[in-house]
């Protein structure tokens, strides 16, 4: 036990440690790029920019002379100059660069701000987050159960009609791109049928009694939510599939049938515990990547998610959002990472030695 403990916690602190140099490495490479580039310059021109029309507006009111107030803005100016580091090379500020980002100071958007106003860039992420776990995150949560329930089943019936069928819709809906199919259910349910909206979280304007804003909310979500689960599903169902189908054909499985252990017990205990850290790693990857929205499909419906965000930041050249979008997303999926090393260490000790 005291060997199978060291052997779990040397294991887990090695992959912490690398996914953490991988997490740094990244963001190291992001920031040295920035830096050669001119792109840093320019996020920190942006900032010092955004800072003194503040403290413009609010000495407007002090100092009415126009020359003093000039002089006044200078000074500050000067000193901000010297507080972002814009009088030091480029290099010289990539340290406190990394650990502002490392520690989610993440400034200032240049041309994007939040629906309070606000331009920060953490207010922004925090209250676009929400939106997308409500539509990409509940998707992908969907699918894997639609996914386990569907491909198991359907993996007891190799070769028959309904796992033709499935394998079918697998491929089609593989192929299909979500923003096309998107599209495609606006024109039919939205504008056709009128059933759903094609765009937005709520109506104009959002009802005020929190019932009918809840229902509102789940109104407007339906259309692209389906859209992802249409597109995604196939998949999922056929990755489990193949992955029972396969270990089902296994020696070591045949050998438990041919024993007489009823056919529960032998999907429990000797195909779903194997295939299990190959559904991990797709829905684990498959949580994290859906912190990033997905893209296409939140422009596509007007959900205004990380996708979005990431979207429109591009569009709007604004590299500070784009540089926390980025450490964010990297965040994410290294804490996933981790978090799948720890799960594989549960379902196969194998992996602590």
């Amino acid at each position: 036990m005291a060997y199978s403990k060291l052997g779990l916690t040397k294991t887990l602190t090695y992959r912490g440690i690398s996914l953490v140099v991988v997490l740094l490495g990244v963001l190291f490479l992001t920031v040295l790029v920035l830096g050669a580039t001119g792109v840093s310059d320019r996020i920190l021109n942006s900032m010092l920019t955004e800072e003194l029309r503040g403290i413009r507006q609010q000495l407007v009111t002090q100092i009415k002379d126009v020359e003093q107030l000039n002089k006044a803005l200078e000074s500050i100016k000067q000193q901000l100059i010297i507080a972002y580091g814009l009088d030091r090379p480029w290099y010289e500020r990539l340290p406190n660069m990394m650990l502002k980002i490392i520690t989610l100071d993440l400034g200032s958007a240049k041309n994007i701000q939040s629906f309070s106003g606000s331009k920060q860039i953490s207010v922004i992420i925090l209250e676009r987050l929400p939106n997308t776990i409500l539509l990409v995150t509940t998707a992908i949560i969907i699918n894997f159960l639609i996914g386990l329930f569907v491909g198991t089943w359907v993996a007891t019936k190799p070769g028959s009609i309904v796992d033709r069928f499935v394998s079918l819709y697998a491929a089609i809906s593989y192929a299909i791109p979500t923003w096309w199919l998107g599209l495609i259910n606006i024109l039919v349910f939205a504008f056709y049928f009128r059933l759903f909206p094609y765009t937005g979280m709520f109506s104009a304007p959002p009802p005020t009694d929190p019932l009918l804003r809840f229902l509102d909310l789940l109104w407007h979500v339906s259309l692209p939510l389906l859209t992802l689960i249409i597109a995604l599903s196939g998949s999922w169902i056929y990755i489990t599939r193949s992955l029972t189908v396969t270990t089902a054909q296994e020696d070591f499985v045949n050998v438990a049938r041919a024993k007489g252990l009823p056919e529960n017990l032998v999907q429990r205990r000797y195909i779903v515990r194997v295939v299990a850290p190959s559904i991990l790693t797709n829905v684990i990857l498959g949580l994290a990547g859906s912190i990033g929205g997905a893209i296409l499909t939140e422009t596509v419906f007007g959900w205004p998610g990380m996708g979005q965000l990431y979207y429109e930041a591009i569009v709007s050249l604004d590299e500070g959002l784009i540089l926390a979008l980025t450490y964010v997303f990297t965040l994410v999926y290294v804490i996933a990472r981790f978090t799948l090393e720890v799960l594989y260490v549960i379902v196969d000790p194998r992996v602590r030695y």
